[in-house]
């Protein structure tokens, strides 16, 4: 194959195939009904309202407040994951309770369901 064959292979080929496989899983739809699902069974919904004030804020008001954040769902991903120190509503510290080792694309599945609120 000569070079310049290389080229419009890779630049016709290969390279939009790598940009819509990236799009794609970067903008995967959101199965809301998966989201509440895990949300339920991991009792995240015992502290988080969607839009009520419960001990902890509600997903509009975290979906608000990281709106502008373009790396908002890798901090919510480690958040949850890692069980980072939350303060509560009565000022004390304690840790978020972690979702534990699941399947890292349902996690984050919750995480832009969140931020979709």
């Amino acid at each position: 194959m000569k070079v310049r064959s290389k080229v419009k292979f890779l630049f016709f080929g290969i390279l939009p195939m790598i940009a819509a496989f990236s799009a794609t899983a970067a903008t995967a739809p959101i199965d809301s009904e998966a989201a509440i699902k895990l949300a339920k069974s991991k009792s995240c919904l015992r502290c988080h309202g969607i839009t009520k004030k419960k001990e902890g804020p509600p997903y509009k008001t975290i979906a608000d407040f990281y709106k502008s954040n373009p790396e908002a769902e890798d901090v919510i991903f480690e958040h949850v994951t890692t069980g980072s120190k939350i303060k509560m509503s009565d000022g004390h510290k304690e840790y978020h309770k972690s979702i534990g080792d699941l399947n890292p694309d349902a996690v984050r599945n919750l995480v832009r369901w969140i931020l979709s609120q």
